[in-house]
């Protein structure tokens, strides 16, 4: 099955790309290539050691690249390994992106320039604590993962060459379709000859590398494991799935750390124990790739999730990407895993030890008071685009609708009953606001009623607002990011069954998908108005109801307290001198989304915890003035501020 048109043309666009990166890799010298003989990795006619780290591009600001690869190869690192994430490089079908972040030509250039190998992870599934995988989520139409989509992509992306190529990741933990692996490998081959070694790495079980592996393609099997198992047995175990004398032992996945969802203690290995691992495996001439060498940050909405025994046990991922990897997040190596790794690198392989790179500054700001900017009702039609809002019988997806990040607002009405009224979502995707007003009332104020999330309770009792006329409902859905990893990848968002209210199925949805594309912009509408108590008490939110005698002011005050508002802070850096990574402390509030000059620097959920704070690198910061949007789903910090700080924080909800 071969690529359309389309991705024909978008091969000719990049086949460029393609030659200068090999001719770079060549250096002019025929005598420059990586095989493996012997059960050995040669380069350039010399037996090599692949003493590697994942260092993930799109999880780093670019104008950090260069500094943490150099931290990487003072570790002792002669390798690269990244993924290549399908959704970041393709959002829209057909609709390509390589500048800033993912501007992988730039990246690969640099790692030529330190002179590391780069073992590139293409997919087109990478896993990788990624949303969706890294499939795009215009791709949910679950019965596609052989489709002509993901060979149309992997087609398009193996022009960008490095010496090794992983072909899918982990595929024997899902499938067996051998056919599937021959077409990516023809595919691989036919555009990059036949001195880019292509390998594949799964789980080191005899039925992971039976599904997984492809020898007769003279594609080389690595494996991966934890730091707990002995792995010589397993290496043992990688030969069975290898040609004669192609298994040279290789970790691809050599763990440091491990992920941490919402809610969890932050995830932590000891270094010394992870050191005397890694030992094991260098000490004997065996080749490791540290996952992770840097974790980095889930910038944005791109971070993943996974699920228990079923897909409502799910769990979303931080924000950062930390991973207790020995280079921090921030970018630190004066840690004691750092060191420890440092040294059996050393030990082992003899690799020179570098000077070890400078302290990245950090610097605290300080106190930053905010104030609310609006509600997301009072301005739900400036931020939707009315060309996108769209009507149906039934609720939408997100994906359905375009919104693949994000927010959507469900809305719909129904006839109130006296007493109070039950509401069922069996099916929300990942977590639900509940609003309601009367028709006829100040629609502009809705109150809030509570919560239904994928994970938790689907129904939610509805109080009487004693309404002339209908209720009007309101259902703020929150996509937390998509599952990874597992059976339930196929991860649609957005509301996915009928709602009920008291059994009867609510039809007519009107649906609204929220921008977040230009926050800064919000305070320029002006639209809150300070309302004096006198104000207050004229404002008529029960519609003709006769019960007028209840304390309005009350009601406005527990919808002000859990409404979605935004909220904008400023703080001033006098010089470029003056810019340094921060983090955000956001300590007393309670969950959402923050934005620092426009850039979405990633969810907060102090609530729960574990992460308190966000990280800031210092190129998203300028000299003067700098405008911090938060979009906060329930309550803000009573005393309206946040804390620009120096360190990191995962004691929150603890």
């Amino acid at each position: 099955m071969g690529p359309s048109r389309s991705f024909q043309n978008l091969l000719l666009l990049l086949l460029p790309l393609a030659l200068a990166l090999c001719s770079a890799a060549a250096s002019g010298e025929a005598s420059r290539r990586f095989w493996v003989e012997n059960d050995t990795f040669w380069k350039d006619g010399a037996p090599f050691q692949i003493v590697g780290g994942d260092v993930h591009y799109f999880r780093i600001v670019p104008e950090y690249w260069k500094d943490r690869l150099l931290r990487a190869k003072a570790l002792g690192l002669n390798t690269i390994q990244t993924y290549v994430p399908w959704n970041l490089h393709e959002p829209k079908p057909l609709s390509w992106e390589f500048k800033g972040f993912t501007d992988i030509e730039s990246y690969l250039r640099l790692a030529h320039e330190l002179d590391m190998l780069v073992m590139l992870r293409v997919g087109p599934y990478i896993c990788g604590e990624w949303d969706l995988g890294g499939f795009p989520p215009w791709w949910t139409d679950g019965g596609e993962y052989y489709s002509q989509k993901s060979h149309h992509y992997y087609t398009a992306m193996e022009v960008l060459s490095s010496w090794c190529r992983q072909i899918e990741n982990e595929f024997g933990s899902f499938g067996d379709d051998k056919n599937y692996l021959h077409y990516l490998v023809e595919v691989a081959r036919r555009y990059l000859g036949n001195d880019i070694m292509l390998y594949t790495t799964d789980g080191g079980a005899i039925g992971n590398l039976k599904n997984g592996t492809i020898p007769q393609d003279d594609v080389f099997a690595a494996v991966d494991f934890d730091t707990g198992s002995n792995p010589w047995p397993i290496f043992q175990l990688q030969k069975e799935y290898n040609l004669p004398g192609k298994s040279a032992p290789l970790s691809s996945e050599f763990y440091t750390g491990w992920l941490t969802h919402w809610g969890e203690r932050i995830a932590t290995t000891d270094a010394s124990s992870t050191a005397k691992a890694l030992k094991r495996i260098l000490c004997r001439n065996g080749s490791a790739v540290l996952y992770m060498a840097h974790g980095g940050t889930n910038f944005g909405f791109y971070n993943g999730a996974n699920t228990g025994q079923n897909e409502s046990d799910y769990k979303a991922d931080l924000t950062s990407y930390d991973y207790d990897a020995p280079i921090r997040e921030y970018g630190d190596v004066h840690n004691a895993k750092y060191k420890a790794l440092r040294r059996v690198i050393h030990e082992c392989t003899g690799i020179p030890l570098l000077q070890l790179p400078s302290k990245i500054e950090r610097a605290s700001y300080g106190l930053v008071e905010v104030q609310k900017v609006a509600s997301l009702f009072d301005v739900i039609h400036n931020i939707s685009d009315t060309l996108k809002v769209a009507f149906s019988e039934q609720p939408l997806s997100m994906e359905l609708m375009g919104q693949m990040f994000g927010f959507l607002l469900y809305t719909s009405e129904y006839q109130e009953k006296h007493s109070s009224s039950i509401l069922s979502i069996p099916k929300v995707h990942d977590r639900a606001q509940v609003f309601v007003s009367c028709s006829l009332g100040d629609v502009r104020k809705p109150r809030y009623v509570g919560i239904v999330e994928r994970w938790s309770s689907k129904t939610l009792q509805i109080p009487s607002l004693s309404c002339s006329s209908n209720v009007s409902l309101y259902i703020l859905v929150e996509n937390m990011g998509r599952v990874n990893y597992g059976p339930y990848i196929f991860d649609q968002k957005g509301i996915l069954s009928s709602v009920e209210i008291d059994g009867i199925i609510l039809r007519h949805w009107k649906m609204h998908p929220v921008s977040l594309n230009a926050v800064g912009n919000l305070s320029k509408l002006q639209l809150i108005m300070q309302m004096t108590d006198a104000e207050a008490s004229k404002v008529s939110i029960y519609g003709d109801s006769e019960n007028k005698s209840q304390d309005v002011s009350l009601y406005l005050n527990e919808g002000i307290s859990e409404e979605p508002a935004f909220y904008e802070g400023h703080f001033h850096i006098d010089s470029e001198s003056e810019k340094k990574d921060t983090f955000i402390s956001f300590r007393g509030w309670n969950k959402g989304v923050a934005f620092v000059n426009n850039f979405n620097i990633g969810r907060f959920w102090p609530a729960i915890g574990p992460q308190c704070a966000l990280y800031v690198p210092a190129p998203i910061l300028k000299p003067g003035d700098n405008v911090i949007v938060i979009f906060e789903l329930h309550s803000p910090n009573p005393e309206l501020t946040i804390k620009l700080v120096k360190d990191p924080d995962f004691t929150c909800g603890q």
